[in-house]
């Protein structure tokens, strides 16, 4: 598994970890069952604190992404494909509403975002 993270980014390092993560898991990149590296191997990998770490897969705990067996390591959970699903496609939502977004604020029209769009469609 590859993370990579932005030091500059305004987005917490714990949330890009939660990212990286969750989008291996929905593309299946990572399988249910599959071990996530330890704490302190990605945190050392990472070269971050492990705490940031820690509440990385907490976190993904909470959202059902992971279930941490206590001495033994934290996996990727079983997941439904529905739900895989949904929220791959709500990750993609969220990507081009914001990508439109930021089209609409550099002042293009709708009919130009459409042209636009079609462009690259055939690419």
């Amino acid at each position: 598994m590859r993370i990579i993270l932005n030091h500059t980014s305004m987005v917490p390092l714990y949330e890009q970890i939660m990212g990286s993560i969750k989008s291996a898991v929905i593309s299946g990149d990572l399988k249910p069952g599959e071990g996530l590296p330890s704490v302190r191997a990605l945190a050392a990998e990472l070269k971050i604190s492990a705490l940031t770490v820690k509440k990385a897969y907490d976190r993904l705990e909470e959202e059902g992404f992971v279930v941490t067996v206590h001495g033994k390591g934290s996996f990727v959970a079983q997941t439904d494909t529905g739900l895989a699903e949904e929220m791959r496609r709500r990750e993609a939502e969220n990507k081009l509403s914001a990508a439109l977004e930021a089209v609409r604020a550099a002042g293009f029209s709708d009919e130009e975002i459409r042209d636009l769009l079609e462009i690259l469609l055939e690419e």
